[in-house]
């Protein structure tokens, strides 16, 4: 399958001295479409690459021969890097060393920006790329928005909306689209994220509680997130548990979205909602599709983030009445659009209206699963606006 990070990461390392980090989930695909740019290839779980690395810069300079005179600049991928204990150390020094002579993409499946404590030795010398599953867009469009946010409306196929949804957006379940094959790859995965990626590179020690803790979380995903019920349920103290919220986090297993208070009345802050990467794995329609349009919002403020084109963040909002709209998309500090996620109702919320007064908002959506595509843009519209998934999904990232 095309990714449009391809193109991305080509238009970057032809444009800009920085190195690129690409992080995102396990089994994305950031190996396989890193990989297709690079002239030289060194992984951290390559023992010949690992000892390399571990001699230094100028070792890594002098055995790929990175001054010898090339028709172009090499381009130079460091795979999983980050589990390198000193890998920003060797990172700013190979930078610093040959930032002339080579463009360098680093990936890592934990965030490469997990360890910034206490300053950044890094900075001003790497942008950060996040790399998500597949979309109803990128299944659409195989090049990256080049200056404009929204897309022009496209539909997919039944087959691939039908499959996007059943399969989720990771590259191999979805290319392949086999029940069985789905089944063993989501528990090889998970068994990896955690009894080899968190295992080696934090100091939780309790691995099957922190399994249990992943499991019960795949079925709350779209709750708010209560600390202290979530521990009683797990046997731990909720101290323990918000780390292991965080750390899994960290690694991409799922993520949080935060209430909005700033300039609404009556706000009520609550707990985070809670939703997992993987959206396959849930058996409720309505909490499987609000954690599909989840994902795909995660996947546009990142990237439009990533891309420049703004500082965009992702929230949700509730009051004290009780009124809720799942989701809130702020651009550069202020309310954007509202998104109301439902799988078949097409009764329009009365809180979007509210909250949309409310924020200030441009655009209010209910995004419906179950309708059919339509031929027209929903952001053409400032009311409150029941709307297609396959419309709406198809102009973001």
């Amino acid at each position: 399958m095309e990714r449009f990070y391809e193109t991305l990461l080509k238009q970057h390392l032809k444009t800009y001295r920085q190195m690129a980090f690409v992080s995102g989930p396990r089994q994305v695909g950031k190996t396989t479409t890193c990989r297709e740019l690079a002239d030289h290839y060194l992984s951290w779980d390559v023992d010949e690459h690992r000892r390399l690395i571990q001699q230094g810069p100028a070792s890594v300079g002098e055995d790929l021969r990175i001054r010898q005179l090339q028709e172009q600049t090499p381009v130079l991928v460091f795979d999983e890097l980050h589990k390198n204990p000193r890998w920003k150390t060797f990172l700013k020094g190979f930078f610093d060393l040959y930032e002339s002579d080579c463009r360098v993409i680093v990936t890592g499946s934990s965030r490469l920006d997990v360890y910034r404590k206490g300053g950044d030795s890094l900075m001003g010398r790497y942008f950060i790329f996040h790399m998500h599953p597949l979309s109803v867009a990128e299944l659409l469009h195989s090049e990256p928005p080049k200056t404009e946010l929204l897309r022009t409306p496209g539909p997919l196929t039944e087959k691939q909306w039908e499959a996007l949804l059943q399969f989720g957006g990771f590259p191999e379940p979805l290319s392949l689209c086999d029940p069985a094959f789905q089944l063993r790859w989501r528990k090889l995965r998970r068994q990896q994220l955690i009894r080899e990626d968190i295992r080696d590179l934090t100091r939780i020690e309790d691995l099957p509680q922190l399994e249990m803790t992943a499991d019960l979380l795949a079925e709350r995903s779209g709750d708010p997130l209560v600390y202290a019920n979530l521990a009683r349920d797990v046997g731990v103290s909720p101290h323990t548990l918000k780390s292991w919220v965080n750390t899994l986090c960290d690694f991409h297993h799922g993520f949080l979205v935060r209430p909005w208070h700033r300039n609404v009345s009556s706000a009520l802050r609550k707990e985070p909602k809670w939703y997992v990467r993987d959206w396959s794995a849930i058996d409720d329609a309505e909490k499987r599709f609000e954690t599909f349009v989840a994902c795909h919002l995660l996947k546009a403020v990142q990237g439009w983030t990533d891309l420049g084109l703004g500082d965009f963040e992702l929230w949700y909002l509730r009051d004290k009445q009780q009124r809720e709209v799942d989701f809130l998309v702020v651009r550069d500090g202020a309310p954007w659009f509202l998104v109301e996620a439902k799988h078949r109702d097409t009764r329009l919320s009365s809180a979007l209206d509210h909250f949309q007064r409310q924020t200030q908002a441009a655009h209010a959506f209910q995004v419906v699963e179950t309708m059919p595509y339509v031929d027209a843009d929903p952001y053409a519209h400032s009311f409150p606006l029941v709307v297609p998934a396959r419309t709406l999904l198809s102009q973001w990232l």
